[in-house]
């Protein structure tokens, strides 16, 4: 299939580089794909952002039929734009569409839409250091009936944002809200794509969590509100006695790119790194008793974010003095060396557009 571009008329005004909000200004183009069950994948195109049309029976704005992706393009040392590791965020968009009853997508396209779009708009990636730019795939069901049925028919879109730092904080410290009432997912559920309705459901324990001083909502699993799964929009992890841990894949946690790229980057720094299960028990117990030495969340978002203080059942408890913890910052900046082409990508990471 061959792209077919049509560029926009009039082009938009760029953000100021130190203004940057996250996901709220947009590029000029964006790409579109259709689906139906006679064609598959058909007529893919990049056109200038817009609105879309969408008839009020929709199923996705009644029964959420639709899946999503974030991954980021960075200005590199020498002026080269670089995706980090799209090839997984590609891979589990499709695993997402199984789950969810969406007709996988021919994941070369979606990689070639994602690099001609980007290079498309690359003027409008930041500089700034900490900046880069958003880029959301997401399919939606398009089929204008009423009836909880998967659809016959689909919309794949790319848009692309500008961003900053996804919390004002940066790499200092943030305080977060341990949820031992609400879930957002059990195993079975769809905790494992990155649907919707997962966001939708961790909604009324994030307002809770804001009303309390707090950030973001650290999960427990939704069966025993026993062992810790992940934070709101990241994987967690926990450095006790020595040995950073995080949760297991248990079928209720979201696959986290950034949370296998830490995991790697641990492991190649002999550092002791276990993926297991873990108790809120062990971690209140370890904060008692001055063994939880860090704690920080890893997403695409934020990369890393080191916590500083966990409430749980009305009780705070500080870690590390409430100051970003040496593995914490490591990460950090390796991380983002890497995204930024700053330093050797030994891993075979990074991806030029």
């Amino acid at each position: 299939m061959t792209i077919k571009i049509t560029r926009a008329k009039q082009l938009k005004n760029k953000p100021d580089n130190s203004q940057l909000r996250f996901g709220r200004d947009f590029t000029d183009h964006m790409f579109m794909m259709d689906y139906c069950e006679e064609k598959g994948w058909y007529d893919p195109k990049i056109v200038p952002y817009g609105a879309i049309p969408l008839d009020p029976s929709t199923c996705v704005l009644h029964y959420g039929q639709g899946v999503f992706e974030g991954l980021k393009a960075y200005h590199g040392k020498d002026g080269e734009v670089l995706l980090f590791r799209p090839d997984e965020n590609v891979k589990r968009l499709n695993q997402s569409c199984e789950r969810m009853c969406i007709p996988k997508l021919p994941e070369d396209m979606v990689m070639e839409a994602i690099k001609t779009l980007v290079n498309m708009e690359s003027d409008w990636i930041p500089t700034k250091k900490g900046t880069s730019l958003y880029i959301r795939p997401f399919v939606i069901a398009t089929d204008p009936f009423l009836g909880v049925h998967p659809a016959a028919t689909y919309l794949f879109m790319i848009i692309l944002s500008p961003v900053g730092a996804y919390y004002s904080t940066g790499i200092n410290p943030v305080k977060i809200f341990v949820e031992d009432k609400y879930v957002r997912a059990v195993v079975g559920g769809t905790g494992t794509a990155k649907t919707m309705g997962n966001y939708a459901a961790s909604m009324y324990a994030q307002q809770r969590a804001e009303e309390k001083g707090c950030l973001q909502v650290l999960w427990l699993d939704g069966v025993n509100r026993k062992y810790v799964e992940e934070v709101g929009a990241m994987n967690v992890f926990f450095k006790i006695n020595g040995t950073v841990i995080t949760p297991e894949l248990s079928g209720s946690i979201l696959n986290g790119i950034t949370r296998k790229s830490v995991i790697d980057i641990l492991k190649s720094k002999n550092i002791p790194i276990e993926v297991r299960k873990i108790s809120i028990e062990e971690v209140i117990n370890a904060a008692k008793n001055n063994q939880l030495e860090e704690c920080f969340g890893a997403g695409t978002a934020a990369a890393i974010s080191p916590v500083g203080e966990l409430l749980y059942k009305d009780v705070t408890y500080s870690i590390n003095n409430n100051k970003t913890g040496e593995i914490s910052l490591m990460l950090y900046n390796y991380l983002t060396d890497l995204q930024f082409g700053v330093i050797e990508d030994k891993f075979g990471w990074s991806v030029k557009v």
